[in-house]
């Protein structure tokens, strides 16, 4: 971003701005986004989102990262010791599911079409660590017996991969919300967690 919003309303614009951007880029994908049609669905001036993204790509960086902090969030949550273990399970699978099923066609886009940006791949390495640190959290946490106690970030690699491969696929399928789909989610994070026992 060109500049850091100071202000409540500066950052109700990006917010808007950034909003119309995934939804745009899930409809229309990466070639059909431009940054007059964002800032037209987002209800302000080019100039203005001009003043925060200075071209297309800057705009998918600032999206991408958004989705990052938000999933990166909800790692956080599940990885809480003071949540019980259920608890704990919940919030990592309705969390991911609640933050995929925003925009999912964006996702895809995202993963699939859109280019990085110079400093895209620097993000993207930070939120892996990061991303991985929460998941490590998460099995410790969650550990039944001895298996994770050896290979806890083996088993953190695991569960996230697993995880989100069930979530991606289920959102380019249109199924994310379907309760069959969060009911066998759950089932799978809990007998891997409990695999040690």
């Amino acid at each position: 971003m060109r500049k850091q919003p100071q202000q409540a309303r500066s950052r109700a614009t990006i917010a808007a701005i950034l909003q119309a951007a995934a939804h745009i880029l899930g409809e229309r994908g990466w070639d059909g986004l431009t940054t007059n049609s964002v800032a037209e669905a987002a209800g302000v001036s080019i100039g203005s989102l001009y003043q925060y993204f200075p071209h297309k790509l800057a705009l998918i960086d600032a999206v991408r990262r958004r989705h990052f902090d938000d999933v990166l969030a909800i790692l956080e949550t599940a990885a809480d010791g003071r949540l019980s273990r259920v608890r704990r399970i919940e919030a990592l699978v309705d969390g991911m599911i609640g933050v995929h099923s925003r925009f999912p066609a964006a996702h895809r886009v995202l993963l699939e079409e859109a280019p990085r940006g110079k400093e895209a791949g620097a993000a993207h390495d930070r939120f892996a660590a990061i991303l991985h640190r929460h998941y490590e959290a998460i099995v410790r946490a969650n550990r039944r017996g001895a298996s994770f106690d050896t290979h806890p970030g083996v088993a953190a690699r695991v569960l996230a991969a697993a995880v989100a491969g069930v979530v991606h696929d289920a959102a380019s399928r249109g199924t994310l919300q379907t309760q069959s789909l969060r009911w066998e989610l759950l089932n799978l994070v809990d007998a891997y967690l409990r695999a040690g026992a």
